[in-house]
């Protein structure tokens, strides 16, 4: 099977940051809808082994798939929409690649040769590629290689993408999505920079098979025309990518101007199916959700000079918008510093004007007082509010420090002398920190938990065990369980062993729930997360 998988790399032209993770993933997706078995494969250039250690603020938000790779925020694109989950074989890293040729050279795998990037790194890339075919068995794999053409740091991944069409012309396509400005004072969409995109491939040895022209607005046969003739490719194959209000309209987008049947027709297939109804269903209610929602996600990972980084947090994002409008409802969402607040802790008073508020994932120390003081506000106040991983950890040291009476209880990530460290570093973290061994080392990917009879999240889920993602090095802290729970703190989720707590939530109040792992990674578009739906249902009253 794996030798007739399709290839379909997905390429970026003239400037980064135009969408082609959500370019790549709507295209899986319109294959999928056409009754194709699908996947995709995210390579990053960058020689990190993986995400887990790069800032949120410099790379975006840190997905983790089920099995525990901490990787781009990309593959969460290709989950949403392919609703699927994907592992470790569907995310490339320049580091990866290198460790494993390495690796290989060091146990004399190459026989004494010279070790050249050419042909040995061409080789494993090929080799990882060819790899998720045989174990996905798909009918098509879109991959989409990071960066932009002509950046020396993806390419060899261009040379491997080139080759393996040399060996291979009926099976791989190239796809580049490029950027057509109309500069303020000309007024007049400009084809001029794809041209040289274009170009610059040609130049490694590849033609693109279709163009997507990204630009504020729908592309005209004018210019359709223009890059028609200037770069090689017949007009139907220069397909219109315009700004979008939903990025869940870009299927139909594309559908509309042709492109899933002419990716088919070059590889001389036909669909085997239509199956867009229920997205367009979905988009529909998008489109007629009137009711308005305000929430405050208070966080601290979306400050970056004057402008607002709102990819740190993506999959909260999506998440909550899926269960807004599951709910018939837009939901306004508001960015908070919660350095703000431990500045002046008056400006508490503008969290009323919210319908809910969530804190999200994190570490460090800056701003956790912030968000401490704002948890304790929603509690007191009745405001709905969902915590997130260390949402729910600091949410555990509010009603410690204000509830239970544990004066300057903490976190002994952010205070190792607290006299009440009601949240610890788990046990089998301590070695690999006193080791520095802090790459892909934290509690990662799927884990049960067991949830206690008649509470909100039993009620929420439906069932008694569930099954999701984590990201942490800290837990609670079970000494202070009785305590904590004398005092009505609910613990209404735990590991099956009943020693880590997985979930806090408390009585008499609209919506207190906080949880140690991430449940917005297993939303879905058509398919929201209970945890969110509930939560929006409570802001909605």
């Amino acid at each position: 099977m794996a030798s007739k998988t399709k290839y379909i790399f997905v390429m970026g032209g003239v400037l980064s940051g135009l969408g082609k993770g959500i370019a790549t993933a709507s295209i899986a997706k319109l294959l999928q809808s056409k009754g194709y078995k699908v996947t995709a494969m995210k390579i990053d250039p960058y020689l990190n082994v993986d995400a887990g250690t790069m800032n949120p603020i410099e790379h975006g938000e840190v997905f983790v798939t089920k099995d525990g790779l901490e990787c781009d925020q990309d593959i969460g694109n290709y989950e949403r929409f392919l609703d699927q989950e994907l592992t470790k074989d569907n995310y490339m890293t320049t580091g990866q690649v290198y460790a494993s040729v390495i690796q290989r050279e060091r146990n004399l795998e190459y026989e004494g040769k010279c070790v050249d990037p050419v042909p040995y790194t061409v080789e494993e890339i090929t080799r990882r590629i060819k790899l998720l075919a045989r174990k996905s068995q798909a009918d098509f794999i879109l991959i989409e290689i990071g960066g932009t053409v002509g950046e020396y740091q993806n390419s060899i991944y261009f040379e491997a993408a080139r080759l393996m069409h040399l060996n291979n012309p009926r099976q791989v396509l190239f796809i580049l999505l490029s950027y057509l400005p109309i500069p303020g004072k000309i007024g007049e969409m400009k084809t001029k920079p794809t041209q040289h995109a274009v170009r610059t491939l040609n130049s490694m040895g590849i033609q693109p098979d279709f163009v997507l022209g990204r630009a504020t607005v729908p592309m005209d046969d004018s210019r359709k025309r223009k890059i028609s003739i200037t770069c090689n490719l017949n007009k139907q194959d220069i397909i219109s990518a315009p700004d979008v209000e939903y990025i869940y309209d870009i299927p139909l987008n594309f559908e509309q101007d042709g492109l899933t049947k002419q990716i088919l027709k070059k590889f001389k297939l036909r669909a085997k199916k239509q199956d867009l109804k229920e997205w367009q269903i979905f988009i529909n209610k998008i489109k007629n959700s009137k009711q308005i929602l305000n929430i405050g996600i208070i966080g601290k990972y979306f400050a970056t000079g004057k402008f607002v980084l709102a990819d740190s947090y993506i999959s909260v994002i999506e998440a909550i918008k899926h269960a807004g409008w599951y709910q018939n409802c837009q939901v306004n969402l508001n960015w908070i510093d919660s350095d703000k607040y431990e500045k002046s802790p008056n400006e508490l008073k503008e969290l009323k004007q919210f319908d809910g508020i969530i804190v999200p994932g994190g570490f460090g120390k800056r701003g956790v007082e912030g968000k401490i003081l704002a948890i304790g506000y929603a509690r007191k106040n009745k405001i709905p509010f969902l915590g997130l991983c260390y949402g729910m950890q600091l949410a555990t040291i509010e009603f410690a420090r204000n509830v239970a009476g544990f004066k300057n209880a903490n976190s002994t990530e952010i205070n190792s002398k607290t006299p009440y460290p009601v949240i610890d570093i788990l046990p089998e973290q301590k070695e690999k920190i006193k080791n520095k061994d802090y790459g892909g080392s934290m509690r990662l990917g799927d884990y049960p938990c067991v949830l206690k009879a008649k509470t909100k999240v039993q009620q929420v889920y439906k069932t008694d065990e569930i099954i999701e993602r984590h990201r942490h090095r800290y837990e609670f802290n079970n000494k202070y369980r009785q305590e904590l729970e004398n005092k009505g703190l609910i613990f209404s989720g735990t590991s099956p062993d009943g020693k880590l707590v997985e979930m806090i939530e408390l009585p008499n109040h609209p919506f207190f729930v906080a949880c140690q792992f991430h449940p917005e990674f297993k939303s879905r578009p058509i398919h929201p997360h209970p945890l969110f739906k509930e939560f929006i249902k409570s802001c909605q009253k």
